[in-house]
């Protein structure tokens, strides 16, 4: 979503949108900052972009880096994101990763009588069928908040140091 605060979301049902919607007015390309970010893009050594998946959204909200995603889509690329996400409770994910990992050193130990190049083979296949594995983030948790709309409005305005305008 480009066009923001102006920009609206058509919220429908069945999902796969998938998109970035910015928390505040995007800069120009041109903009000295993003400028100064476009060198990095250039060079390889731009920090990414924090996002937020937001499932009501069936999208991601950009909470740090809006000046760098600017920068890496004007370069021609797309900006290198990290995900920030909620992981089911601890001892559950802990619990299937302590599992997984006795069951491939299990695998390991079989092949040690495997000649090497087949087992680095095997390796690459793992690795590719793991990389490829969806994850699923916990569900996020959402209620009303006491007051509605605007008790929100004078949380926000509370909130908003660097962009007040906004």
């Amino acid at each position: 979503m480009r066009e923001w605060p102006g920009g609206s979301l058509g919220l429908y049902c069945g999902g796969g949108w998938h998109g970035v919607v910015p928390l505040r007015r995007l800069s120009a390309p041109d903009a000295a900052r993003v400028k100064a970010y476009r060198k990095h893009a250039r060079e390889g050594t731009l920090a990414p972009v924090l996002l937020w998946w937001v499932p009501f959204l069936d999208g991601w909200l950009i909470l740090d880096g809006h000046d760098r995603a600017v920068a890496a889509l004007a370069e021609g690329g797309p900006p290198k994101c990290v995900v920030l996400t909620r992981l089911p409770e601890e001892a559950r994910w802990r619990e299937e990763a302590e599992r997984l990992t006795a069951g491939h050193r299990q695998r390991a130990a079989r092949l040690t009588a495997v000649p090497g190049h087949r087992q680095k083979t095997m390796d690459q296949g793992y690795g590719d069928l793991l990389a490829g594995l969806p994850y699923e983030p916990a569900g996020l948790p959402t209620w009303p908040l006491p007051g509605g709309a605007p008790a929100w409005d004078a949380l926000a305005a509370r909130a908003v140091f660097q962009f007040p305008g906004d």
